[in-house]
């Protein structure tokens, strides 16, 4: 099983992804950002985008990373990545089933004051980071428009990242 948790920077993905995995047994954490940084590592490098996610090797590459880890160990993904493409996911979600790997998707969803306050906050990729403010919008529009209706909506605004990894492991053993 995959349980993939989407939602723009600053929702709680890495955060939470860790407790859930902590919370379920023989589960591990798979951050598809990997397959990314070694997309962006070839050279010389792949046509000019911001955004890993349009090269169309990603999509398939993340599918096929993870089916290939399942079948070697078994156990549940816990999935860390922000996808806010409709055909992205279209992709990645048909891949995963015709592999017969079920996935159950958590958008961790907070108020856009909420977010740019943790993004204000972040320690981490410090603060303000112009990369992760310009998803703010796309977020919203994704949110709007499709994301909400193809996942299960976890508000993070007022929870801790232990309260909302607690609501998905609930969630994934009901």
């Amino acid at each position: 099983m995959i349980v993939w948790l989407n939602g723009t920077h600053g929702a709680g993905k890495t955060t939470t992804s860790a407790l859930v995995q902590q919370l379920i047994p023989d589960s591990r954490v798979f951050d598809a950002e990997k397959v990314g940084e070694t997309l962006m590592d070839i050279t010389p490098g792949l046509p000019a985008t911001d955004n890993f996610q349009h090269w169309p090797p990603w999509r398939p590459l993340v599918v096929e990373t993870a089916r290939r880890v399942l079948d070697y160990t078994g156990g549940t993904l816990v999935m860390p990545m922000t996808v806010l493409v409709e055909q992205y996911w279209r992709e990645i979600s048909t891949g995963l089933a015709q592999h017969d790997i079920p996935v159950r998707h958590f958008v961790l969803h907070a108020d856009q004051d909420t977010l740019r306050g943790r993004i204000a906050g972040d320690t981490v990729l410090g603060p303000n980071s112009p990369f992760r403010l310009k998803y703010l919008e796309p977020y919203a529009e994704a949110a709007r428009t499709w994301l909400h209706g193809e996942a299960e909506v976890v508000d993070t605004t007022h929870l801790t990242p232990a309260q909302v990894a607690l609501q998905i492991v609930e969630a994934v053993k009901g």
